[in-house]
């Protein structure tokens, strides 16, 4: 098989010493930004960059957004149905557009620009959501053999809002007891691994149910190898 002849990533579940030096990295640079504050909760490794996006940079990803969004898709096969109910779409990570926003989230974090997914963007209208799920990988998942064979484990998260919304819509983490209200241009992002750089199951979140208005976001992953090298089966 292909994936059998590939280098394979460390088991999903499993603490990595390397994973843990790249989350005490990130986390050491983002705490030097004095644009950056860290949220309070020893449970999960979260920062805030308040307006992170112009305005303008936010209208134009909107409009990205609009007209290229379809209904999201999971990578998980046992979720049921309403799970994820937003739509989404694919950015172009090397258009004039996508390609400032992309590098400066790796660039703030100090990460590899390569070793980022292609950045999503989602909207949600009233009502729709995204329930509790985990950003990182599971090996007792069916995608796991793909995952591990295109750069492996995800570490870092980032999304942004792209604008405000009146009720409803925040970010909730409960097992670590934040919750982050969407706000026009703020980047939030967090560690999906724990100190010893196995996955942290505090970091299980959930896009709750927007009343009113509409939500826009970019979410960008990283994944502890290269996401484009792997995938360009180098």
């Amino acid at each position: 098989m292909f994936f059998a002849r590939k280098p394979q990533a460390p088991t999903a579940a499993t603490a990595s010493p390397a994973r843990a030096r790249l989350g005490a990295a990130v986390a050491a640079r983002l705490l030097d930004r004095p644009q950056v504050r860290r949220t309070p909760t020893d449970a999960v490794s979260i920062f805030q960059h308040p307006d992170f996006l112009s305005g303008e940079q936010c209208g134009a990803l909107v409009a990205v957004i609009d007209a290229n969004r379809r209904p999201s898709t999971l990578l998980s096969d046992r979720a049921g149905t309403g799970f994820r109910t937003s739509e989404s779409c694919d950015m172009d990570r090397w258009s004039p557009d996508i390609r400032p926003v992309d590098e400066a989230i790796a660039a703030l974090l100090g990460l590899d620009a390569a070793h980022g997914e292609t950045m999503q963007g989602q909207r949600y209208a009233p009502g729709q959501q995204f329930r509790a799920h985990h950003d990182y990988f599971s090996d007792r998942e069916s995608y796991w053999p793909a995952m591990a064979a295109s750069g492996g484990q995800r570490t870092w998260t980032a999304m942004i809002y792209l604008n405000d919304v009146p009720e409803g819509g925040a970010t909730w983490f409960p097992r670590a007891g934040v919750r982050v209200a969407p706000r026009r241009g703020l980047l939030l992002t967090w560690n999906n691994m724990g100190p010893d750089g196995a996955p942290n199951d505090a970091t299980i979140h959930e896009g709750m149910p927007v009343v009113e208005g509409v939500k826009y976001i970019v979410t960008k992953w990283f994944r502890e190898g290269s996401w484009l090298r792997d995938r360009d089966g180098a």
